[in-house]
């Protein structure tokens, strides 16, 4: 966790729904439930990781917070570190796209770094004009020729040789592009990356890499991460803190040495439980969650073995059992 625990991103109640369309005699539209309710708060210098199954949200909740994917309804709140602040916004700054300008800087200080990097890097320009070409529309430019600069400095720091600066996507590995992808990302010096699978094609050999690689550049360069994974494994080698989503909603939020020794949550354990040798997340058994038809009650109540009348009922709310470990079960204190 970072020193002092301050606050940098705060997000209240966010929910996203997606309309989809009902056809010419369906009637009437329907929605689907991507996230509902998510509160958390990203505390500067620190990494949250975000586990749970396919269809859980995180990648939903990662893509809202930057507006990538705009929120239905909800607050975001982003608290920026002295040398961000902006004078006439006042902190801590709603992002929100009725505040054009308080999203723009935002959108300079927490990059997110895409799974695929082949999909995200132009393949007809050079190493060096992919990272300096998109800086131009950054709140925070420093100028064509500090932006140069800053890009050679950035091509060694991620571990690639100064004659990669001339070559283009297609001439480089795998690992290397999304080295690439990660330097293009620090270019306007952000606060905070969000890095949203960003290791799950890479061969095993070449993962191990990326992952020490993020482990330097947090620490060099002073950031918060927001780390998505599949693999339980990599996410508490990587993490903090975990937060567990299902449903779209979070199931349980705790350290990460806490959360792998003693979940709380059914779905928390079911997933460490389920996961084979190589950390990888296999869904449990029972009635998979429907974002067409939210449940009344918790999400998971169609696959918990412990679930109960209540359960299907009544959505239990996500409270703090013990100091900086919260659940969202009715019946956690039993289990704690």
């Amino acid at each position: 966790m970072s020193p002092g625990g301050e606050p940098l991103i705060r997000v209240r109640d966010l929910a996203k729904r997606f309309s989809l369309d009902a056809g010419l005699f369906a009637g009437s539209s329907r929605e689907v439930w991507a996230l509902n309710g998510v509160s958390l708060t990203l505390l500067r210098e620190e990494t949250y990781g975000l586990v749970g199954e396919s269809g859980s949200g995180k990648t939903t909740l990662a893509r809202a917070l930057v507006q990538l994917v705009p929120h239905t309804f909800g607050r975001i709140e982003y608290f920026p570190p002295p040398d961000r602040a902006r004078p006439r916004l006042v902190e801590p700054w709603e992002i929100t796209r009725r505040e054009p300008e308080a999203l723009r800087f935002f959108r300079s200080d927490v990059k997110y770094v895409f799974q695929d990097p082949s999909s995200s890097l132009d393949p007809r320009m050079s190493v060096l004009r992919v990272l300096t070409a998109g800086a131009r529309y950054g709140a925070r430019y420093p100028g064509a020729g500090r932006a140069r600069e800053r890009a050679l400095e950035l091509i060694g720091a991620v571990g690639l040789r100064e004659a990669d600066a001339g070559r283009r996507p297609s001439e480089l590995s795998g690992g290397q592009r999304q080295r690439v992808s990660l330097a293009r990302a620090l270019l306007g010096n952000p606060a905070a990356l969000i890095c949203d699978e960003v290791v799950s094609a890479l061969d095993a050999s070449i993962r191990g890499q990326i992952l020490n690689l993020l482990v330097d550049l947090k620490r060099r360069f002073k950031l918060t991460l927001v780390f998505i994974a599949h693999d339980l494994g990599v996410v508490s080698y990587m993490a903090d803190r975990i937060g567990v989503m299902y449903g779209g909603e979070l199931m349980e939020e705790a350290g990460a040495e806490r959360l792998a020794r003693a979940p709380l949550h059914p779905y928390s354990r079911l997933l460490y439980d389920s996961a084979t040798g190589s950390g990888a997340i296999r869904a449990p058994a029972g009635d998979p969650f429907n974002p067409m038809r939210p449940p009344r009650g918790c999400p998971f109540s169609g696959r918990c073995p412990l679930a109960r009348e209540l359960c299907r009922r009544e959505r239990p709310e996500l409270r703090e059992i013990e100091p900086g470990h919260r659940v969202a079960c009715h019946f956690a204190e039993r289990r704690a």
